[in-house]
């Protein structure tokens, strides 16, 4: 199957919420360790498809009714 052609690199799905939850997956971006780490090598089909799955985990837990992240998950500011 051919590559689409992209015309706007596809952006980090991160939110600053870099911590995992109880499956190992980011409660900001809800991306796997694997996913974040390997982020800049993979092509924009491989990125578009991570944040696919990124969006049908994020709505499995919410089906779930479990809370997606809160205000007291979120990294603290440096300055």
């Amino acid at each position: 199957m051919a590559e689409q052609l992209e015309f706007f690199p596809v952006p980090s799905p991160c939110r600053g919420i870099c911590q995992s939850d109880d499956k190992g997956y980011c409660r900001g971006c809800m991306r796997s360790r694997e996913e974040r780490f390997n982020w800049q090598k993979m092509s924009d089909a491989q990125k578009q498809d991570v944040i696919r799955l990124c969006r049908q985990r994020m709505l499995r837990k919410l089906r779930a009714g479990k809370p997606v992240s809160d205000d007291t998950d979120q990294q603290p500011s440096l300055f």
